[in-house]
């Protein structure tokens, strides 16, 4: 199941464990990303809470927590390589895997027609 927050944020949900990134819109609207800054694993999140930092040529930017939950791994592939959230911001460009606290909380969030509209 993927999901979308209004802050740019996807989610791709497998039972409790959703693993998180940032949207191709967002992506295209950071321009070069640089620098990617990560959450430590094992580190617990509110929803909105700040989980990890992006900073590309245009400018720094946050990657907020979509979900209350528990980091339980990290992409360090992005940390090493910055671009490849660029090149595959839904894919190989994911941030980290959260297990979610309350995982009926993510029907709460957009499905991927909302998310269009959202950005149309």
């Amino acid at each position: 199941m993927l999901k979308f927050t209004e802050e740019h944020e996807w989610l791709k949900i497998e039972g409790d464990i959703a693993i998180v990134g940032i949207t191709n819109h967002a992506a295209e609207q950071l321009g070069d990303l640089v620098f990617v800054e990560l959450p430590d694993v094992g580190a617990s999140f509110k929803k909105g809470g700040d989980a990890a930092t992006v900073e590309s040529v245009k400018a720094a930017s946050e990657v907020y927590c979509p979900l209350d939950g528990e980091v339980t791994e990290v992409n360090q592939s992005i940390v090493d390589d910055p671009s490849l959230v660029n090149s595959d911001p839904q894919g190989a460009g994911w941030f980290f895997k959260l297990k979610l606290a309350n995982p009926s909380d993510a029907e709460k969030l957009l499905d991927e027609a909302a998310y269009k509209e959202l950005i149309a």
